[in-house]
């Protein structure tokens, strides 16, 4: 008898372990994606999308999205979680819709068709609307939409993180990157530390990091405000005066709550520089009012065939489709704005945001993680001199000085390795790059998770 009463707890806890495996299997199979509407035939990788809380209290849950690696990838390929900035951008209007992800979406808001450098090609790929309030994602005390700042987002992130890996087992232990762009110079690096300080003293940790990558990142306020009045003003964009006053009133400020003098000589260069794309020097912008870019099917003679300036359009048409949230099991507390692919609340009252990233890149560093910073050249709003001028600033040893790599023969950019990180810039790419140069973005993203030197020839 007294063996019968000893097996009890341990019975009840096999009952407790199925039962919670069972619930992940359900919740897992609930979110699977069976097809999305317009989507393109012969789709060889399995998705997922839904939501999961990460505050219940303030009824407060963030949207994913999974695009698993192709089968050619292997049985194990990397988890990538993939962040954009803003801050109060959505990670599935841009990472997933015009950069990294496996689909475009055609003018006409209707159908998908395939991206051949889809970075799913390397990796599984899970992108996240964050912070609650971008996007699908959403809180049920409004409040949460006027406070957001970097401290949260980071803890939302991985609480998002920890709960997601029980929904996904199979992914626990996994190697795991954490990439992004544009503000999310300041989520990844974030969360990166976050799940670096819990997971010290864990002998196998479930979020198994081993780096993070960013492009055209936000970085340290002083340097990138730096970077940017010099590219501007050494690519003819402004005046010498206005230069000057620049320097003058805005270098000492944040990035994100700038002072009145400064607000009013970043007004006065915008007008200097006039009706161009800053995201992209290279090309013209999108044309809100002209109706020829539909009528020609997306292709604009002027127009590198690898960049379309409206790509933002074709995504509020999509995403706002009732059938398309319903396939992605998205908006189903009926939220009542509509998907945007930035929010104006969100960014407009953004709270915490330091001024430099550069002491975590030095943790970090120290800690021996992986870490590749990328940049496309043609970026006037987080230019390369920026990047430049945040990095030189960490002091560090060069291991492998500045070079040009390769792609089928021509310059895809340059290079330099550190010790502990290293610098790619892509020629004639935009603030996004993986938009502007997608073969070129899928073959840094391919030496970034192996850790080899661009190619050299």
């Amino acid at each position: 008898m007294a063996m019968a009463h000893a097996l009890v707890p341990l019975l009840v806890v096999s009952v407790v372990v199925a039962a919670a495996v069972a619930t992940a299997d359900q919740e897992r199979e609930s979110d699977r994606i069976r097809e999305l509407p317009g989507q393109p035939p012969n789709v060889e990788f399995s998705q997922y999308s839904g939501y999961v809380t990460v505050n219940p209290a303030r009824g407060r849950a963030l949207f994913y999205w999974l695009v698993e690696a192709v089968p050619a990838a292997g049985p194990i390929a990397p988890l990538v979680l993939w962040l954009n900035g803003g801050p109060g951008c959505s990670s599935v209007g841009y990472g997933a819709s015009e950069e990294v992800g496996p689909f475009r979406i055609r003018p006409d808001g209707q159908t998908l068709y395939l991206n051949p450098n889809s970075w799913n090609k390397a990796a599984n790929l899970l992108f996240l609307e964050s912070p609650a309030g971008v996007g699908f994602s959403y809180s049920n005390s409004s409040l949460d939409l006027y406070t957001a700042g970097d401290a949260k987002t980071a803890l939302d992130a991985y609480a998002f993180l920890v709960n997601w890996l029980e929904r996904f087992p199979q992914y626990k232990y996994r190697e795991f990157y954490i990439a992004g762009e544009s503000y999310a110079g300041h989520y990844v690096p974030q969360l990166a530390q976050l799940i670096y300080e819990k997971n010290k003293g864990i002998q196998n940790p479930t979020i198994n990091l081993k780096g993070f990558m960013v492009g055209n990142a936000v970085t340290d306020d002083y340097h990138d405000y730096l970077g940017t009045f010099e590219y501007w003003w050494t690519h003819g964009l402004i005046s010498d005066k206005t230069y000057h006053n620049l320097k003058a009133t805005c270098l000492l400020e944040s990035s994100q709550h700038p002072s009145p003098d400064c607000v009013k000589n970043l007004n006065l260069a915008s007008a200097e520089e006039g009706n161009i794309d800053p995201y992209s020097l290279n090309t013209k912008p999108c044309n809100y009012t002209a109706s020829l870019k539909v009528s020609l099917g997306g292709r604009y003679p002027w127009l590198s065939r690898a960049y379309d300036p409206c790509t933002e359009r074709y995504a509020s048409i999509y995403y706002n489709r009732p059938e398309v949230q319903m396939a992605l099991h998205a908006n189903t507390t009926g939220i009542h704005y509509p998907w945007q692919t930035c929010s104006d609340i969100v960014g407009t009252y953004w709270a915490d945001s330091p001024r430099s990233m550069l002491p975590i890149y030095q943790e970090l560093i120290a800690a021996g993680m992986k870490i590749w910073v990328f940049s496309g050249d043609t970026d006037a709003v987080v230019p390369v001199t920026a990047t430049r001028y945040s990095i030189d600033a960490l002091k560090l040893p060069t291991l492998v000085n500045w070079y040009p790599w390769y792609d089928h023969g021509k310059v895809g950019g340059w290079s330099q390795v550190y010790k502990g990180l290293t610098l790619v810039t892509i020629a004639g790419a935009g603030h996004e790059v993986p938009l502007h140069r997608p073969r070129q973005a899928l073959i840094m993203f391919r030496h970034f998770l192996k850790n080899k030197p661009m190619p050299t020839q």
